[in-house]
């Protein structure tokens, strides 16, 4: 069907509104991923203050808690808590990490199960076999994280009291810079003696070492809390940040699109329009010519 010079003016006003859209989703993809990325970087102080306090109490502790107790050699269950995207317009985002998650899992032994965070990518997990027991609204900014972070962590503990024998791990995208970002997992609960060795490693920063005041047992507990709050916080704000330089690439690609196809729909215009006054002037010629004629 053949396009009109109004159906061109209506379809350029579109494209023109589209892109206007567009921009405004840029922005705030962009503003989006740097409130996440200094969220992550202001965490990394508190994060490495307890794994500082876990080392000291690590010196003195006799017995582990609950959330560090060594598993069977096959666990009962493995539960993955996937990130995902919490609104549409992320390209790839949901797929990459899905797909992650399912080559991963296929390498652990024992029952699987998911919770996901972020309605998204429910439908994913679905088409892998694994319908999310648990799901969680993604934040819409930083503040709501806490909220979230905690949530989790309560679901983690009801979890553990009924099944003991369950292993959690955390999958999520993190940025990278110059490519966008990445799917990264890793054993989240419980903390297993890997865990326990790195942090042996690490240095205390004077040569004075303290000590826990007290009772160790629960200072470490709590400590390990924080150590768990601190590590969901960050896989949250860094699959957030993620989530936005995704959107963000979709948004810059769909620009470039609509760009393109405005520019053939100006091009297209011009040319019918051109070809409307030509076919005037035609008219006027030949109705002169027929004139002169008589």
């Amino acid at each position: 069907m053949n396009d009109t010079l109004e159906s061109l003016r209506h379809k350029i006003e579109g494209a023109h509104k589209l892109e206007s859209v567009v921009r405004t989703m840029k922005a705030l993809s962009a503003a989006s991923i740097s409130q996440y990325e200094r969220a992550v970087l202001a965490l990394e102080n508190y994060h490495r203050t307890v794994q500082l306090g876990l080392l000291v109490c690590f010196r003195q502790v006799e017995q582990l808690p609950l959330m560090m107790k060594k598993q069977a050699t096959k666990p009962e269950s493995v539960t993955a808590i996937v990130f995902g995207a919490g609104q549409g317009l992320v390209g790839p985002f949901n797929d990459v990490i899905v797909n992650f998650l399912a080559a991963k899992l296929r390498e652990l032994p024992g029952k699987k199960a998911a919770w996901a965070v972020g309605e998204s990518i429910r439908t994913r997990l679905e088409d892998v076999g694994l319908s999310p027991e648990q799901l969680f609204v993604i934040p819409n900014s930083v503040h709501t994280i806490i909220p979230l972070v905690g949530e989790v962590l309560t679901h983690i503990e009801r979890t553990l009291e009924a099944r003991p024998a369950t292993v959690f791990y955390l999958f999520h995208n993190r940025p990278v810079y110059g490519s966008g970002y990445q799917p990264e997992s890793r054993a989240f609960i419980p903390l297993d003696e890997i865990w326990r060795q790195e942090l042996a490693g690490l240095e205390w920063p004077s040569k004075n070492v303290p000590e826990a005041m007290g009772q160790v047992a629960p200072t470490l507990t709590a400590l390990i809390r924080e150590y768990l709050f601190s590590s969901l916080f960050k896989a949250c704000a860094e699959s957030l940040a993620s989530e936005n330089a995704s959107r963000l690439a979709a948004m810059q690609r769909a620009e470039k699109n609509i760009q393109e196809r405005s520019n053939n729909l100006s091009l297209a215009f011009h040319r019918l329009r051109q070809e409307a006054i030509d076919e005037e002037l035609f008219d006027l010629i030949a109705g002169a010519e027929a004139l002169e004629g008589h």
